[in-house]
C-alpha cells in the first residue's frame, strides 16, 4: 500500500451494454468472456495484481448474475453499489458509492482490458498524484498505444500534464482509457440523481485541476463483439 494512493477501487459496471450487443441481450457487459474470462475478471485481477485490496462495483443491468459473480471473489474483496432502481451514470453511479471510498479512490470501467508497461497503471496514478493541485488524474493514452481504437482522441495534454478537451474537427493526441485517480474534491456540489462525470471534469479543467498522464502500456478498447477476437489475438499472442 506504500507505493499506492489508494486501496480502493471503483469499477463502473452498471451500463446497458448496447453496443456490445447481441452478446449483452442475456447477460451483463462486464460478463463478456474476453480470452476466457469475463470482461470485469481483467479489472479486478489487474487490482489484485497491483496491490488494491477494496474494490466497489456497481449493478443496474441483469445485475443478480454480475452480483454474485463478484462476490465470490477473494481479493480484491467487493462490495455492490446498488443501483437496481435507477441507472445513475457514471457521475451519480460515482456519488451513490461514495460513502465507502477513501479519500482518494481508483475509478475504472468495467471493460477495461490492458498490458502494462513498466509499473502497473495504478503505481504510475500514484507516483503523479499531488491532492493539492488535482482533482482528478485521468490515465491517457497515445493513439499508437490504443487498439481497436480509430476515433478522433480526447484530450491534449499539456506540459504540467493539465487536460483539455478536443475542439470540434480536429484530433486530439490522448485518449481516455477509463482509469483514473480521483479526490473527493471533484464530487463537491454534484448534481442529484443521474449525470456524467465529464460535468465534474469540466469544472476541474475549468479550474486548472484535471490533469492526465500518459500510459506506458497498451490498451484495449473492447466495446463492441468485433473487437474481441482482435484482442484476443493480441493478447494471446495470436
Amino acid at each position: 500500500m506504500s507505493q499506492l494512493a489508494s486501496d480502493t477501487a471503483m469499477i463502473l459496471a452498471a451500463g446497458l451494454g448496447k453496443r456490445m450487443r447481441p452478446l449483452t441481450a442475456s447477460q451483463p457487459k462486464p460478463m463478456v468472456r474476453v480470452a476466457g474470462k469475463p470482461l470485469i475478471d481483467h479489472a479486478l485481477d489487474r487490482l489484485a495484481d497491483a496491490g488494491i485490496a477494496k474494490a466497489v462495483v456497481n449493478v443496474h443491468y441483469l445485475a443478480d448474475v454480475l452480483e454474485a459473480h463478484v462476490l465470490a471473489r477473494q481479493s480484491p474483496k467487493v462490495s455492490v453499489s446498488d443501483e437496481r432502481a435507477q441507472l445513475l451514470e457514471t457521475g451519480g453511479g460515482i456519488v451513490k458509492a461514495l460513502p465507502h471510498l477513501p479519500d482518494p479512490f481508483f475509478a475504472l470501467n468495467a471493460d477495461n482490458i490492458w498490458l502494462d508497461g513498466p509499473k502497473s497503471a495504478f503505481h504510475d496514478l500514484s507516483r503523479r498524484w499531488n491532492p493539492d493541485e488535482m482533482d482528478a488524474l485521468l490515465l491517457v493514452v497515445p493513439h499508437a498505444r490504443a487498439m481497436n481504437f480509430n476515433g478522433p482522441g480526447d484530450f491534449h495534454m499539456d506540459a504540467m500534464g493539465r487536460l483539455s478537451r478536443r475542439r470540434a474537427g480536429r484530433i486530439a493526441p490522448f485518449i481516455y482509457t477509463g482509469i483514473q485517480l480521483v479526490s473527493h474534491r471533484l464530487l463537491r456540489d454534484a448534481p442529484e440523481g443521474p449525470f456524467s462525470t465529464n460535468i465534474l471534469w469540466n469544472r476541474a479543467m475549468e479550474e486548472g485541476r484535471l490533469f492526465g498522464i500518459s500510459f506506458t502500456g497498451l490498451w484495449f478498447e473492447v466495446g463492441t463483439p468485433q473487437m474481441i477476437r482482435p484482442t484476443e489475438e493480441a493478447l494471446t499472442g495470436g
